[in-house]
């Protein structure tokens, strides 16, 4: 549940983010609107809200030190996403089977060579290329991570059994 709370949450909050922040640049999200449209998608993706009404005469984005910097976030969401993705490609590949939550790749040669191929293309192949080499895919999907935590997902949904839990 720790790991969860640390790690799955930063993916809504880097979309929200970088979403923000591309509205911004496009001109979807206009100077007028700053403000309610940062926390129209804080509640949109992470189903969270402000405490207090926030008018326009507040720039809560700013709070953020990746806002006012102009730093993307999108490798955050990015790298988030690829770790449970690879984790879980190199468990495949080692033939582990239980639960995604209890594999250790920890000294395991299969796992091992697969991570040392990938690095040794250093900068002389695309991204994508090195992602496909752990993966087998070109493709990024969250079904890692939904995977990883599928257990957590079943005992919280057994324990919020007749409750409205989250946004609707």
């Amino acid at each position: 549940m720790k790991q969860a709370l640390e790690g799955v949450v930063v993916i809504p909050w880097a979309l929200t983010l970088d979403k923000w922040r591309s509205g911004v640049f496009n001109g979807e999200i206009k100077e007028s609107n700053l403000n309610s449209s940062w926390w129209s998608m804080r509640e949109s993706y992470q189903g969270i809200t402000s405490p207090v009404y926030r008018s326009e005469e507040y720039f809560d984005p700013g709070a953020k030190y990746h806002i006012p910097a102009n730093t993307p976030y999108t490798r955050y969401y990015l790298a988030r996403i690829m770790q449970y993705q690879f984790h879980e490609a190199l468990c495949n590949a080692m033939n582990f089977d239980g639960p995604l939550h209890e594999c250790s790749i920890y000294g395991n040669e299969v796992a091992g060579e697969k991570i040392i191929s990938t690095m040794a293309m250093g900068q002389s192949q695309p991204w994508q290329d090195a992602f496909e080499n752990i993966t087998g895919s070109r493709s990024l999907s969250g079904s890692s991570v939904m995977n990883y935590y599928k257990p957590l997902k079943e005992w919280l949904d057994k324990q919020n059994e007749n409750r409205m839990c989250g946004w609707e």
